[in-house]
């Protein structure tokens, strides 16, 4: 791919890009959010039209592409964003359009065969037969690249595949990368955990506002290198963490029971503190921040916000007590992305823009403005679409629009998936700065360093159990994981 061009709406989203893959290399690309890489992948998958530029496939100029015709050239795009039917089963999605027929009728018999040998071979206990809504994230995204890699490709483009995976997941996912190398596939590989790329990376191009920055081996690269060029500045601290005054218990969860995964939960967080939560996935951390807000019912148990015992049924109650939160999954829990970013930021804070149901305009706009200004969200308007922000952006709005309200805590529930290492530390900005107005933030986080970071206590949960509570000093990686595998039979 070369000088590859881009706009929408009169908005450049490649400016000269440029990109190429050998057989049997992984090829990183990496920049920030909005930086193009996604553009640049689509246009190679046939998702997108480029506008100018040329793109080579063995030399040959294959026209313009479609996704049924880069697949049937041997391209295979894995999207960032989970694209696949929730309604349908495993084994129907992975064979979604390439349907296994006998007698020209559907064989759904063979579709589960063959999804079986694929999964199988990931090493993946997943049953074809499940319908994916009732899979977990992780086992979603799981699916998303058994389904890349049941069309025999020869370019497999892999985006952002590890933002929802569990560490022996992304082991799994490594070792399968290596056997298609051995096979000569070449992989494009997007990633923003820069960590990974050690592992696996053979090459690294890096995009920067949708422009060609650099190419080079992986080892000619340092990991401070790679930052500075992404991000067009050196990032002096990673994980910016400040002492705040604490104040008293803002939120206090007592026995708190809600389903298998939130088994007996109490803790407290207090005013000017960040709580880490960790655990392996599985362990019911997400499931336990969706029962504080009110989004899952609970059992048994209860909820104190500034003392006083709190009736939350359901994210309105949590609202109004002063509990929100910043869900896991932003395109399906924290956005409308067919909603503008005036419409998203003012969604969840109507009470506060009108009466008796009457929302007052100057005050929506006001309200909006405010939110992008504050939080810098790169948008030509406050009329753009959700959908047409980067990852970062999105997130940042994810987050500013509970900023009008007087939250007394705020959680987070893995506010830096899938965004770039420039948006994560805008991200914990953001959370310092509550942190210093004396509210209270639960942060839930599956990267271990960043836990570790930003938190000033850590609370580690295994199998729906708070297994074990550690201060910022004495909180190592080898502590978080040893309560982490604390499971029912090794608990004391």
């Amino acid at each position: 791919m070369d000088d590859i061009y881009k706009s929408f709406s009169g908005v450049h989203a490649l400016s000269g890009a440029s990109f190429s893959l050998k057989p049997g290399e992984v090829h990183a690309l990496l920049g920030e959010n909005g930086a193009g890489k996604s553009t640049l992948m689509k246009i190679l998958g046939g998702d997108v039209q480029r506008d100018s530029g040329s793109v080579l496939i063995n030399g040959v100029d294959p026209g313009a592409l479609t996704p049924r015709k880069a697949q049937d050239i041997g391209i295979a795009l894995t999207h960032q964003e989970i694209s696949l039917c929730s309604d349908l089963s495993v084994a129907q999605n992975i064979f979604l359009g390439r349907e296994p027929k006998k007698y020209g009728l559907l064989d759904n018999r063979k579709a589960v065969a063959l999804a079986t040998e694929i999964l199988e071979g990931m090493n993946l206990d997943i049953d074809p037969n499940s319908l994916v809504r009732d899979l977990k994230l992780s086992r979603q995204q799981m699916v998303e690249i058994a389904k890349a890699l049941s069309k025999d490709a020869k370019c497999i483009i892999l985006d952002e595949p590890t933002s929802a995976l569990a560490t022996k997941e992304i082991d799994e996912l490594f070792k399968m990368i290596q056997t298609l190398k051995g096979q000569g596939r070449g992989i494009a590989y997007i990633s923003h955990r820069l960590e990974e790329l050690s592992y696996i990376a053979d090459r690294v191009t890096i995009l920067r506002d949708g422009k060609h920055i650099e190419t080079r081996n992986y080892s000619e690269f340092t990991l401070n290198e790679i930052i500075s060029l992404m991000v067009g500045r050196e990032i002096t601290e990673k994980y910016p963490h400040v002492d705040a005054p604490l104040g008293d218990t803002v939120l206090e969860a007592i026995n708190l029971n809600a389903g298998r995964l939130v088994r007996n939960i109490s803790f407290k967080a207090r005013a000017g503190e960040i709580v880490g939560i960790a655990g392996l996935v599985g362990a019911g951390r997400t499931e336990l921040t969706r029962a504080i807000f009110g989004a899952d019912k609970k059992q048994t148990g209860e909820i104190k916000v500034n003392g006083a015992i709190a009736s939350v049924k359901s994210p309105v109650d949590a609202k109004q007590k002063g509990i929100v939160l910043v869900p896991e999954d932003r395109k399906r829990d924290g956005l409308c992305t067919k909603l503008s970013i005036r419409q998203n930021a003012s969604l969840p804070n109507l009470d506060l823009l009108g009466k008796l149901g009457i929302v007052v305009k100057a005050r929506e706009k006001k309200l909006a403005n405010d939110t992008k200004d504050a939080l810098m969200i790169k948008a030509s308007s406050i009329e753009d679409d959700a959908s047409s922000l980067s990852g970062g952006n999105q997130q940042k709005l994810v987050v500013g629009k509970w900023l009008a309200r007087d939250s007394k805590a705020m959680i987070f529930d893995e506010p830096t998936r899938g965004i770039d290492v420039g948006a994560k530390v805008e991200i914990y900005n953001i959370m310092n700065r509550l942190k210093l107005q004396g509210i209270g933030i639960i942060f839930v986080s599956s990267e271990m360093q960043e836990i570790l970071g930003m938190s000033d206590r850590i609370i580690v949960m295994c199998d729906g159990r708070i297994t074990g509570e550690l201060s910022r000093q004495e909180a190592t990686q080898e502590k978080i994981l040893d309560l982490a595998t604390q499971f029912e039979s090794k608990a004391i």
